[in-house]
């Protein structure tokens, strides 16, 4: 089991989530912030600092977002398990699904 951030994270990176994991295993894209499954200790350090309660255990992501679960897993097909997302920095791009979804106003 992981952690997993959901939709409500999308255009918002705040980052807090970031400063509190101590595995770094919290990574940037370019629209929110995803979490590597295969690094994540399951601690849930993160959960709280999440001003938008984007993160959830996984098996607690409301049946809205159940499908964020996948997203955090493919996002890292290209990736892999790097072993920390301060060596990696901000990724780039976003997993298919989250960069075809409108963007908010900021």
């Amino acid at each position: 089991m992981t952690y997993v951030i959901a939709e409500p994270c999308i255009d918002i990176t705040d980052r807090s989530c970031v400063e509190e994991c101590p595995v770094d295993c919290i990574y940037e894209g370019s629209r929110m912030l995803y979490i590597q499954p295969d690094e994540c200790v399951d601690c849930g350090a993160c959960e709280p600092v999440c001003p938008v309660e984007a993160i959830f255990f996984e098996d607690d992501v409301p049946d809205a977002w159940a499908h964020f679960a996948r997203i955090n897993v493919e996002f890292f097909g290209g990736l892999g398990a790097p072993g920390g997302a301060a060596r990696v920095g901000v990724v780039g791009h976003d997993h298919p699904e989250v960069a075809s979804m409108p963007h908010r106003l900021g």
